[in-house]
């Protein structure tokens, strides 16, 4: 390469993706990254990205990386003008919830949430009116809308400490009915759960981490706790995605699966590249709809603002700050 080439930050950044991304095909990547860092420094902005985007965001671009629960600390200590979120859309309205004098932007509209859907705000008066006085904790994954008929939310990080901080006999936890399942299985609280499902983790099934011990002898399995609770029976682990992370630097198991979005293992794998990851591959199509592309066109237009009602936006944010108070 010529010393005008390798003074880009494109060219540093490639040995940190080398391990998913072949060099002949780093070209194809550099100039949107080149540009969006650029871009980044004109418009006093930073981006989030989440465990699941691929590996030239995640390496490539990205400024604070993690699973819902870390993006939602970090969001309230950032100091940028404007915020990229790499993610899916309820994860750019958290962050809008917690920043609301900064300028949220989504690189694409329709980078939604199977889970997110699976309930509305009228679902969840109907459970308050089903089940009155119970307190109903919030998954993340779900609108502003419907945090805001929550009393409190939670991450697959925290929802255990979140349900017992309550201190109450039983809760109503939705919208995902498996990580209520996997919750209860943890805690003597009645978890009442909703049968909302993650279109990824719930294709994972025993049977398949079965035929990975018999094809991989030795292998390590860690399960996302929206996985079926057969699966997470199964596994070794169960934990967030952050939970992961920290269980394959500490543990550091010679061959390893992790049981959630294919792109984590790509991005874990480049802090370990002396472990073997196996990888089934289940793709979230809502969080591949966001690309280096995109988020360069964010930039460029300042486009797609995330902006919520302010009624809504108040009541929402207290659910969140209330998960973020709990320790």
């Amino acid at each position: 390469m010529s010393s005008v080439l390798e003074l880009r930050p494109s060219t540093r950044i490639y040995p940190r993706v080398r391990h998913a991304i072949p060099e002949i095909e780093w070209p194809t990547f550099a100039d949107d990254v080149d540009a969006i860092i650029e871009l980044k420094k004109r418009r006093n902005a930073v981006v989030l990205a989440h465990n699941y985007q691929t590996p030239e965001i995640f390496h490539g671009v990205a400024d604070i990386v993690g699973d819902s629960l870390a993006l939602a600390r970090e969001a309230t200590q950032v100091e940028a003008d404007v915020i990229v979120l790499a993610g899916v859309h309820f994860m750019a309205e958290t962050a809008k919830l917690l920043n609301p004098s900064k300028t949220v932007l989504i690189p694409d509209l329709g980078a939604g949430c199977s889970l997110a859907d699976s309930i509305t705000p009228e679902d969840v008066r109907l459970l308050r009116q089903t089940y009155p006085g119970v307190p109903i904790v919030t998954y993340v994954n779900t609108s502003a809308a419907v945090k805001a008929e929550s009393d409190i939310c939670c991450t697959s990080g925290n929802a255990r400490a979140v349900v017992e901080s309550l201190g109450v006999e039983r809760v109503i936890m939705l919208p995902d009915e498996y990580l209520a399942k996997n919750i209860a299985a943890e805690t003597h609280v009645k978890v009442i759960a909703w049968a909302g499902h993650c279109e990824v983790h719930e294709r994972f099934s025993a049977e398949e981490v079965r035929q990975l011990r018999d094809n991989y002898p030795g292998v390590v399995v860690l399960a996302h706790p929206e996985c079926p609770p057969e699966v997470v029976a199964e596994a070794d682990f169960a934990g967030s995605t952050a939970a992961m992370v920290s269980y394959v630097a500490t543990r550091r198991p010679p061959r390893v699966v992790l049981l959630t979005e294919c792109s984590m293992s790509d991005n874990v794998a480049a802090d370990h590249p002396d472990l073997e990851f196996i990888r089934p591959c289940n793709l979230c199509p809502h969080m591949k709809r966001i690309t280096l592309g995109n988020i360069r066109r964010a930039l460029e237009t300042m486009q797609h603002e995330v902006t919520i009602d302010p009624g809504i936006a108040a009541r929402a944010r207290l659910a969140v700050e209330r998960m973020l108070a709990v320790k």
